[in-house]
């Protein structure tokens, strides 16, 4: 799926500058790498705000559009206002489709609801992690990795070992761990003690 987000270069620099293009409903940013000279750049902050709602728009190579040229980009950064919903800034790095990226790709877990040690034992699931870090080229970078739990038995855990990697898709920053990713307690109880809670009466 090709996801394309516009731009608009900006020569204006400082706080004023930006606050004004805020108040103009405009987004300022930053756009960077592949050894070329970063660029001032603002979006369109409603066409922003959706797209980042998208969740294969934080882990996806996306296509930006600016002033009639097209860069192949990756999202690094946003920043938020505390308390409303406005992006106050927004980083993008270019990419080069020969050199890998490193990217935090979320994990979509499959078969929850109907794993036999869910649906008939009362298992609950528990989720340690909800993405992980990986290491690809461009080309290969998956907007998610499935986990799939139908066999997994109470009581029993699926490590980042066990996941079912794309091709060219290396996982990264484990420094040779083997963290759990998902395990299946074999009853309310324990998930609740396992999440340091107190059973309910």
């Amino acid at each position: 799926m090709q996801i394309e987000i516009n731009a608009t270069k900006r020569d204006t620099q400082g706080t004023g500058a930006s606050r004004r293009l805020r108040r103009a409903g405009r987004v300022p940013g930053i756009v960077y790498g592949a050894g070329k000279d970063a660029q001032s750049v603002d979006f369109d902050h409603k066409e922003l705000y959706f797209a980042l709602k998208n969740e294969a728009f934080h882990s996806s190579v996306l296509t930006l559009n600016l002033d009639g040229a097209q860069e192949s980009v990756l999202l690094r950064d946003f920043q938020m206002h505390p308390y409303k919903p406005f992006v106050q800034h927004v980083d993008f790095q270019r990419v080069d489709a020969t050199h890998k990226v490193h990217v935090k790709v979320p994990l979509h877990f499959l078969n929850a609801d109907t794993s036999p040690s869910v649906k008939k034992s009362g298992g609950v699931v528990s989720h340690l992690y909800t993405e992980v870090d990986v290491t690809c080229l461009p080309a290969d970078l998956p907007e998610f990795i499935e986990v799939d739990l139908m066999e997994l038995a109470s009581d029993h855990a699926i490590h980042m070992s066990h996941l079912k990697l794309p091709k060219g898709v290396e996982l990264s920053g484990l420094h040779g761990e083997d963290p759990t990713v998902a395990t299946i307690l074999g009853s309310k109880t324990e998930a609740a003690e396992a999440a340091g809670e107190a059973p309910a009466a």
